[in-house]
């Protein structure tokens, strides 16, 4: 047994062939015996140790047993351990009457009754255990309740969450449904009335890009939630295969251009050089959509910047925006599951930040923001290198 979970015991007196003796008649195997030989020696040791019991020798140069034991019972640490006093002085002098007033539990006489003395020391050793036992009952009962009601917070917070994500999805799936359904009594009605021509060309080729749009929209929504339902699953999975960013980001950019000239924001690109490596392209191209879409949204119709950059660890995709900024409370809480910088501006389930930064770390990447609100924010994924494949 290690001696960190011994029961400690401690014995005063000043002759040290009386400390080997007594050491002897209570020395076993779970005990850690602790020495002293003055009343000075004894407080530092109390100080600094938790005794199951301290006997104390009655007569002692200095500091006697009796003022020793007055110190313990007034200091907080060393107030409840037991005291058993030892003395040679005869029963005439009263010695253990006094002993008794300082607090002491029981009081042996020299010579000592080898066997009355070890069971004594066991009683006083069992009922330590027994209190330590208890307590530490208590602890773990205590924690098991903080567990517990931690739990329930969290439970709470979860069901909370699920009934707000499921308003937030009925929501956002019933506008452009909602949408999809009126293009479509429309088109009932000029049918039923034999308006024919309202489906020339160009009307045809409108409808199209608006049945587009709306179906895209739910698409995304889905494919938010099916990711979110895979990360929380620990079922996400990424297929790393060879891949160079600098022309993903070209194509990128370009692909969301109108997108950008809807939100009257300028977008442009630095790349430094070629960057290869081993990635997942198309969740890649998700967390940047995801951050440029942003940019877009909450940028106020400012250019938008994308850089990459790169060293010998790993490339680095910043996306800058010139909008209100993030505050520093909201940095934190916006890779959240369903949370938004700003509620008053966009739609969605504030769920792109969160899938982004997991995607990030999947790769064993990161994902982090930094703003001064009113000064924009720039976004920067860094994406480390594998298989010893970097940059050109």
């Amino acid at each position: 047994m290690s001696t960190q979970h011994n029961t400690k015991l401690l014995i005063v007196d000043d002759l040290p062939e009386n400390l080997l003796a007594l050491s002897e008649i209570i020395k076993q195997e779970d005990r850690t015996i602790y020495q002293a030989t003055s009343g000075e020696e004894a407080l530092f040791l109390l100080l600094e140790h938790e005794f199951a019991l301290a006997i104390l020798d009655v007569t002692m140069p200095g500091m006697d047993g009796f003022e020793l034991a007055e110190l313990m019972r007034s200091t907080e640490k060393t107030r409840h351990v037991p005291i058993v006093f030892v003395s040679a002085a005869g029963k005439e002098l009263n010695y253990a009457f006094k002993g008794y007033e300082t607090g002491a539990v029981d009081f042996l006489h020299k010579p000592l009754d080898i066997a009355a003395v070890r069971s004594k020391v066991n009683v006083f050793v069992a009922l330590y255990q027994q209190r330590n036992q208890v307590r530490h009952q208590l602890e773990a009962l205590e924690k098991s309740q903080q567990e517990l009601h931690a739990t329930q917070v969290e439970l709470q917070r979860s069901l909370r969450m699920r009934d707000e994500f499921m308003s937030m999805v009925a929501h956002e799936l019933r506008t452009p449904l909602n949408t999809l359904f009126l293009e479509t009594q429309m088109r009932k009605m000029q049918l039923e009335k034999g308006h024919i021509d309202a489906f020339n060309e160009d009307s045809l080729q409108r409808m199209v890009a608006r049945d587009e749009r709306q179906i895209k929209s739910m698409v995304r929504l889905i494919d938010d939630m099916v990711d979110v339902s895979r990360i929380r699953s620990g079922k996400l999975s990424i297929r790393p295969s060879k891949s160079e960013l600098s022309c993903l980001l070209q194509r990128i950019v370009s692909d969301l251009s109108h997108q950008a000239a809807n939100a009257g924001c300028e977008v442009t690109l630095s790349a430094e050089a070629k960057a290869h490596g081993v990635w997942d392209e198309f969740r890649v191209e998700q967390i940047i959509v995801n951050l440029l879409t942003n940019a877009f949204r909450y940028g106020g119709g400012k250019p938008v910047h994308v850089t990459l950059r790169t060293n010998h660890l790993d490339a680095e995709i910043a996306v800058r925006d010139h909008g209100n900024g993030i505050t520093l409370a909201d940095q934190h809480r916006i890779f959240e599951p369903f949370e938004r910088a700003n509620t008053k501006i966009g739609s969605g389930l504030g769920l792109g930040l969160y899938i982004a930064r997991q995607l990030a770390e999947a790769h064993d990447g990161t994902l982090e923001v930094e703003s001064a609100y009113g000064e924009g924010a720039t976004f920067k994924l860094r994406l480390p290198f594998r298989n010893g494949l970097e940059q050109e």
